[in-house]
C-alpha cells in the first residue's frame, strides 16, 4: 500500500539527521507498522524492529538493565536479532511502543547517544494511558496517521493518473467532462463503501468481494470495541454507548449528537471525557460549533455542539447496515449506483469529515437556531479558515449534498450575514466543476484539494 505519509517519514530523516525519534499514532489498523518497516526495508542499511506485543523477556530486559551501558546494549541487541547495525545507516523500530513505555522513555537516552535512528509506532489512546510513570521524551517528533484518503485508494486499485486530473481541473475551475467525471464518481463511490483501512482497500483490489471486505471491516469494529472495554476505564460503558449510537445520530437532519439519545437528562459534563477519548482514539472524528465564523475558529468553539463522525467511512457503513451480520452483497451494490433507499447526505458527510481531517483541517461547522430572527437562522456543515489570514474573507462555508436536488437556503444568509469575513463559498455535490453566483460547485472526490 503507497501512503502519503512515506513522504513525511523521509523528510524526518532528512531533518533530523537523528537528533529525534518519530512517533506514528493514529487508530488501530491504519497500517503503522507496514508503513514503518517498509520505510526502514527501502531506507536503510539495516533494521531492527522490535514487536512489543510479542517481544521475549530478554528484549524487555535490556531496557529495565543494560540502558546504563548502551554498548553492551547494542551487542546483546544485535545478537537477540542476529542483525548487524551500522552507524548513521540503521534504524530501530519499537512497535506497539504503548505495550512497554519503559522503551519510550528509553529514547531520550538513545537519540543522545547518536550511534542509529528510531522510530515508533503505537495506538493513540493506549500511548497516553501508558504515560503515567515514564518520562516522555522530549526528542520525539510525532506523526499523525489516518486511513488511506481517496488517492492512495486510486492508487491501491491501480489508477495512478486520475487524480492528478482532478488536481488540474481544481485549479482551474475546469469541469472534468461528463465521462471522465461519471468514471471519478463511480470510483469515489467505492472508495465511499469500502473505506481508507489498508486491510480492507488490500482485499478490495485483489477481488471486488464485497462479504470479504465487509468481515475485514467488521473485524476492526470489533477491536474498537474491545479496546474500548480495556482501555477507557470508569466510563467504558458511556464510550461504548456513544460508539453504538453514532450511525442514528448521522442520521439525524442536522447530525447533532443528541447525548438525551442516550440517556433521558443526560448532560455534556457527564459524557465529555468519553466524547474525547473516542476523539482521541482517532475513532472517530469531532467536529465542533464556532459560534462566531472569524479569524480563530476554535476561540469561539461550543464544545457542548457537536457532530460526530466516524474516522473511516467505510467502517460506518458496516456499522450501520445489518450489525449482527455481514452487509450483504446487494447493499454494496446499491450503495455503488446510489440506489439504496437510505439517508446518503450522512454518509456523504462523514466522508467529507474524514477527507478534512486526513489533509490537515480541524473540524468545525456553524449552527444558530434563533427562533427571533429567521435571518440569523441556519447551518452550515463545515467551515474552513484559510492558511494565511488577511484583513478579511477569511472563513470559507463548505454545504455538502448528495442528491440532485437541493436548496442553498444557509449558504446564501451565511454569505449576507458574514460578508466581511467569508471568503470562497463552496458547494460539494455529486456534479460536476461549476460556478455560478459566486458559489464553487465541487465534486465530492476534490474534498481533499480544499
Amino acid at each position: 500500500m503507497r501512503r502519503k505519509a512515506y513522504d513525511q517519514l523521509c523528510q524526518w530523516k532528512e531533518k533530523s539527521r537523528g537528533e529525534s525519534a518519530l512517533l506514528i499514532q493514529g487508530a488501530r489498523r491504519v497500517g503503522k507498522s507496514y508503513l514503518a518497516e517498509e520505510f526502514a526495508r527501502a531506507e536503510y542499511r539495516s533494521y531492527i524492529l522490535i514487536d512489543f506485543n510479542k517481544a521475549e523477556q530478554e528484549v524487555r530486559d535490556l531496557f529495565l538493565y543494560d540502558l546504563g551501558d548502551l554498548n553492551t546494549f547494542f551487542l546483546k541487541l544485535t545478537t537477540l536479532f542476529n542483525t548487524k547495525l551500522y552507524e548513521r545507516q540503521s534504524l530501530i523500530i519499537f512497535d506497539e511502543v504503548q505495550l512497554f513505555p519503559r522503551a519510550r522513555s528509553a529514547v531520550k537516552y538513545l537519540v543522545a547517544d547518536g550511534r542509529y535512528d528510531y522510530m515508533e509506532t503505537g495506538s493513540l489512546i493506549s500511548i497516553r494511558e501508558n504515560v503515567k510513570d515514564i518520562l516522555i521524551p522530549s526528542e520525539e517528533d510525532q506523526l499523525d496517521m489516518h486511513p488511506m484518503d481517496f488517492e492512495e485508494f486510486l492508487w491501491a486499485v491501480g489508477n495512478e493518473t486520475l487524480m492528478d486530473l482532478i488536481r488540474t481541473c481544481f485549479e482551474r475551475r475546469k469541469p472534468l467532462g461528463q465521462a471522465l467525471h461519471r468514471k471519478a464518481m463511480d470510483l469515489f463511490r467505492q472508495y465511499l463503501i469500502i473505506g481508507g483501512m489498508p486491510q480492507a482497500v488490500s482485499a478490495f483490489a485483489e477481488s471486488p468481494d464485497f462479504e470479504r471486505v465487509d468481515r475485514i471491516k467488521r473485524r476492526i469494529l470489533k477491536l474498537y470495541r474491545e479496546d474500548i472495554r480495556k482501555h477507557a476505564g470508569g466510563y467504558a460503558m458511556k464510550v461504548e454507548a456513544i460508539y453504538d449510537e453514532i450511525p442514528s445520530q448521522l442520521k439525524n437532519q442536522n447530525r447533532h449528537f443528541k447525548l438525551s439519545s442516550l440517556k433521558e437528562g443526560a448532560r455534556f459534563d457527564e459524557y465529555k471525557d468519553a466524547l474525547f477519548w473516542l476523539s482521541d482514539a482517532m475513532i472517530v472524528n469531532n467536529c465542533y460549533n464556532s459560534t462566531e465564523p472569524n479569524i480563530g475558529l476554535n476561540l469561539n468553539r461550543d464544545r457542548t455542539l457537536l457532530k460526530c463522525y466516524m474516522g473511516d467511512t467505510g467502517l460506518l457503513v458496516s456499522h450501520t447496515f445489518d450489525e449482527n451480520g455481514i452487509v450483504s452483497e446487494e447493499i454494496y451494490k446499491k450503495l455503488l449506483l446510489g440506489k439504496l433507499e437510505v439517508n446518503m447526505g450522512m454518509i456523504m458527510e462523514n466522508v467529507v469529515a474524514q477527507m478534512l481531517t486526513a489533509a490537515g483541517h480541524r473540524l468545525y461547522f456553524y449552527a444558530n437556531s434563533s427562533r427571533e430572527d429567521a435571518a440569523a437562522r441556519m447551518e452550515i456543515d463545515f467551515l474552513t479558515a484559510k492558511s494565511k489570514v488577511s484583513n478579511r474573507h477569511n472563513i470559507s462555508p463548505i454545504e455538502v449534498k448528495s442528491g440532485k436536488n437541493y436548496t442553498l437556503t444557509s449558504l446564501r444568509k451565511f454569505r449576507t450575514r458574514y460578508a466581511e469575513q467569508t471568503g470562497t463559498c463552496y458547494v460539494l455535490h455529486t456534479g460536476d466543476v461549476k460556478e455560478e453566483e459566486g458559489i464553487v460547485y465541487l465534486p465530492l472526490y476534490m474534498t481533499s484539494l480544499l
